[in-house]
């Protein structure tokens, strides 16, 4: 079953459970889906659709962010309760770990040897990380493995 799938199968739930927030989260995840289809022209496929939730995810982190500035509490028990819903449908993040590992498997694999060669590396890093890390963390990664040579 597909992102979107899972998607309108939990705000049905949701509907008939009258869970407010539930199914308002679900609701603006979908229509993100579905702006990002037509913008692009074509049904999304998941690894595009986990990239719509995880800018709505940081766009919620923003929103806690300026919440904190402000001292609004209800804006950021509203904002941490969206990200939990919409991290649900998201595929579990890599550890650390897991992370360095792929980074190494992919800078033997391109024989990456000095910072110049990042580019080499994090597209195909990229493409098997597939939305389980964000490209700030991946390229943190990187940019310390290959400093240390």
């Amino acid at each position: 079953m597909s992102v979107k799938e899972q998607l309108q199968k939990a705000l049905t739930q949701a509907m008939r459970r009258q869970d407010t927030l539930r199914k308002r989260v679900l609701r603006l995840a979908l229509s993100a889906i579905k702006l990002a289809e037509v913008e692009k022209g074509h049904p999304l496929t998941d690894t595009e659709a986990w990239a719509v939730l995880q800018k709505e995810v940081k766009a919620r982190h923003e929103t806690i962010e300026g919440a904190e500035q402000a001292g609004r509490q209800d804006l950021i028990d509203e904002a941490r309760a969206e990200i939990t819903v919409l991290e649900e449908f998201l595929p579990t993040p890599l550890t650390p770990e897991e992370l360095e590992a792929l980074a190494r498997e992919v800078i033997a694999e391109v024989g990456a040897a000095s910072p110049k060669d990042m580019g080499k590396v994090m597209k195909p890093l990229l493409a098997k990380v597939q939305g389980r890390a964000s490209g700030s963390e991946v390229s943190q990664v990187v940019r310390r493995l290959l400093a240390e040579g």
